[in-house]
């Protein structure tokens, strides 16, 4: 019997495959998918999973009459309309998963069908998350089965509150209700599902007091709070779960301190989140105990009192963000041995005392602020203090020395010794003056009788300013026409190699008979002969003379980039780019934090403020790694010192300057230009690098622009939206894939490592479509500051490969 049993399977499952292949091999014809009578053609299935493809169309009918089905998964597809009431009928449902689909059109009467699945008494998962379910939660959700495990159905449009009948599902281990419209209280019945590991309910309306019932919740390994109208003091009780990971109430109205019990959950590993609230008193000596913990973010609160010392404890912190309280005190030495850090931002305290120089020796700490406090003394100059990118201590008056790029006052040196007297000290100036002229002059003499006489040496006019004009024409074989890489407004640039080292450059000659070109000139260099950063194009030297015909000649030269720039990837023109210039998901995210580090730099970082005006695709150049570098400074602004803050309106008054489709509205209609115009211009530069369109695309007629495109899309189906080609760009990393010993086919025919992988994808576009979004706000007050974009982009990537990488582990262990 076993055996039959066993060869029934095997063929029904058999049946299964052919049938799957058979729909994936016909995915280019026409119809919707799966047929309306999969269910009438395969009465017998068992296992029916569809998920991560293209399917379209309503959910089949007939598959009421497979009655033996127990599994039916077509999460991560296109599917639309709702579930049909019928598959109340399949007793024998383990799993039905429809998440991230189009299900749904937001009536109020969207969740009906959830009464038919009553049914279902051996129901375990039911995900129904990221898909237009509206409506309210009724009281029928109590009649679900009672093995039902896993619930989502975040972000949705339900509105109204959480039925106090949900206490019946007492197995519950995941409850998903966020991205949501719900409001009201969380009722106390949610204390009763002692069973619960995960607990969603973020991003929502839900107000009144956090409930302290939660604490009987001593299996929850993961707790979002956040974004809600959540007020009061925050539990104690929360001490009692013992097995908490993850705990994130930011964004609320809480008040009050933060429980010891909290802070001495040693079980926090992976986030403790509690910022933007009005929190009060100071940080327990407690949070030592959180050995574990790998971000601690508590910043935009009322906290007082000084940094406990007993942070250092916390060796395995990588983000640590304690900004905008009321610390006082000096930074602890203690934090020394904090040698994972990668973000460290301790900036709009009272802070006292200096800067301690062991930061300087955190080698993978690549953000720290320290700006907005009363630092004194002297700034080193060793490890992430040298880079004035990554670096900031504004704010600081007393503070003095470091890097040139810092802008800070040298620190004054005293002699302890007695001074010399003027007798000593005034003839033994004039000798040394003398004898300096003395030796000057012969030095020059005696180079200028063993200068070479020929006719090739430059004349006086080509010395004026860096390379020659005949060095020039020589590297680029006469400004041939087979070197010429590029046009711009004022000027064409060429591919040239220089003599001696042979290196490869970008020159860049300025058409001087195009009205303000000379300008643009004086202006480029300006802009370009103060600014260091690896993001921003290299100058390498200027030409300024005149040609053989006795017409004034001038040009840029720069370092050469090999993989062209934005513009040629993003939209291909030609059937070559078409194959060959491909961007993937990672490519462009690291490209999108290459392009903001840039302008923070100039925005926040520069002596005096510098706007680009004109940032779009074609002004930002790949080098060969594929790292972005802004160029292009000819419509380049400088701005006052009275402040670097965005928020301020600091501008000039120019004509309308910059590129149709990123030149921000209120340009046109104050002629004036700041940072904020800046930011707008990134904004659209964001949107346009993960949805493939251009801002000035066909599609774009009447009201409708590509900041709205995304807007009506966000953040539900954003992934209906972005450029498909990225996806499949995003190859598995294959050192990944040595590092765990698992073949890389082994991987890809892991269905649930390839979900997990696009969900995690999709995660980053929506918090990716969120920045861009308020970057280019049309109110420029809301627009999001680049240091703050920086900040978030690299929270991004960092949550994205380490996700990866987690996915990468497990799938290891699966396949042992």
């Amino acid at each position: 019997m076993a055996i039959i049993c066993l060869v029934r399977f095997q063929l029904q499952f058999l049946i299964f495959l052919l049938y799957t292949t058979s729909l994936l091999l016909k995915t280019s014809c026409t119809g919707s998918y799966p047929p309306i009578n999969v269910g009438v053609t395969l009465p017998a299935l068992e296992i029916f999973a569809g998920g991560v493809n293209y399917f379209t169309g309503p959910i089949p009918v007939s598959l009421s009459n497979a009655s033996r089905l127990q599994i039916l998964d077509f999460s991560i597809n296109g599917l639309t309309g709702t579930i049909p009431k019928n598959l109340g009928s399949l007793k024998s449902l383990v799993r039905l998963n429809f998440d991230l689909n189009n299900l749904g059109n937001g009536e109020v009467d969207g969740l009906n069908f959830l009464s038919s699945l009553a049914n279902c008494t051996s129901l375990e998962v039911l995900g129904l998350s990221e898909n237009n379910f509206g409506g309210e939660l009724h009281n029928s959700i109590g009649n679900l089965s009672t093995q039902l495990k896993i619930l989502t159905l975040g972000q949705n449009l339900i509105h109204g509150n959480i039925p106090a009948e949900i206490e019946n599902l007492v197995n519950l281990n995941l409850l998903g209700l966020e991205g949501n419209y719900l409001t009201g209280s969380v009722p106390d019945l949610i204390g009763k599902q002692k069973k619960l590991e995960g607990l969603h309910l973020h991003v929502n309306r839900f107000s009144g007091s956090i409930l302290s019932a939660l604490g009987n919740l001593t299996r929850l390994t993961r707790l979002f709070l956040e974004e809600n109208r959540f007020e009061g003091n925050i539990p104690s009780s929360l001490g009692n779960c013992k097995s908490l990971q993850n705990l994130n109430l930011s964004s609320n109205n809480l008040n009050g301190t933060i429980p010891e019990e909290v802070l001495g959950l040693s079980s926090l590993s992976i986030s403790l989140v509690m910022s933007n609230n009005s929190l009060t008193g100071s940080l327990s000596l407690k949070v030592g105990n959180l050995h574990n913990l790998v971000e601690l973010d508590i910043s935009g609160n009322k906290l007082s009192g000084t940094i406990p010392s007993t942070l250092g404890s916390c060796i395995s912190l990588e983000r640590l963000h304690l900004e905008g309280n009321k610390f006082e005190g000096p930074i602890p030495e203690s934090l020394e041995t904090l040698r994972g850090l990668e973000e460290l931002d301790l900036s709009e305290n009272n802070l006292t005392g200096r800067v301690p120089e062991f930061l300087g020796g955190f080698s993978v700490l690549r953000h720290l602020n320290l700006s907005h406090n009363n630092l004194e003394g002297e700034v080193s100059r060793d490890g992430i203090l040298a880079n004035a990118s990554a670096f900031s201590v504004v704010g600081n008056d007393k503070l003095c020395g470091g890097i040139p790029e810092l802008h800070l006052p040298p620190c004054s040196r005293k002699n302890p010794r007695e001074p010399l007297s003027f007798k000593v000290v005034i003839p033994a100036t004039i000798a040394a003056v003398f004898i300096s002229v003395l030796l000057c002059s012969l030095s020059i003499f005696c180079i200028r009788r063993k200068l070479p006489r020929n006719s090739n040496t430059p004349t006086p006019e080509e010395q004026q300013v860096g390379i020659s004009y005949s060095e020039l024409i020589k590297s680029t074989n006469g400004f041939a026409a087979e070197n010429l890489i590029g046009s711009g407004s004022f000027g064409s640039v060429y591919k040239g190699i220089l003599s001696g080292e042979g290196t490869i450059v970008a020159i860049k000659i300025m058409n001087l008979l195009q009205k303000g070109a000379s300008k643009s000139f004086i202006d480029e260099c300006n802009a370009l002969r103060s600014i260091r950063h690896r993001n921003l194009l290299k100058i390498i030297t200027a030409c300024s003379t005149v040609d053989h015909q006795g017409n004034d000649f001038k040009g840029l030269v720069f370092e050469f980039m090999s993989n062209g720039n934005l513009d040629q990837w993003l939209h291909p023109t030609t059937e070559q780019q078409y194959r060959t210039k491909k961007l993937s998901f990672t490519q462009r995210l690291n490209i999108a934090i290459d392009v903001a580090s840039a302008l923070d730099y100039l925005h926040h970082h520069c002596e005096t403020t510098i706007v680009h005006c004109d940032l779009k695709p074609s002004n930002v150049l790949l080098d060969d790694d594929m790292t972005a570098h802004v160029g292009d400074f000819e419509l380049a602004k400088f701005l006052s010192e009275a402040s670097k803050n965005p928020s301020i309106n600091q501008s000039i008054s120019v004509a309308l300057k910059g590129s149709i489709g990123y030149i921000p509205p209120e340009y046109g209609m104050r002629s004036e230009v700041s940072v904020l115009g800046d930011i707008y211009s990134y904004g659209i530069l964001l949107l346009e690098m993960f949805t493939g369109k251009r801002p000035t695309d066909d599609m774009f007629e009447g009201d409708l622009n590509i900041h709205k495109f995304a807007d009506m899309a966000f953040p539900g189906n954003v992934m209906a939206i972005i450029d498909p080609s990225m996806l499949a760009e995003e190859e598995i990393n294959e050192n990944e894939v040595n590092e765990h010993g698992i073949e890389e086919r082994a991987i890809i025919h892991n269905n649930d490592f390839q979900v997990n992988r696009t969900s995690n994808i999709e995660e980053c576009l929506v918090s990716l479509m969120e920045i861009g979004l308020s970057c280019s706000n049309k109110s420029p007050g809301k627009r999001m500051a680049m240091n703050i974009v920086v900040n978030k982009l690299q929270v991004i990537r960092d949550s994205f490969f380490r996700s990866i990488n987690r996915l990468g582990k497990n799938v290891a262990l699966y396949f042992k």
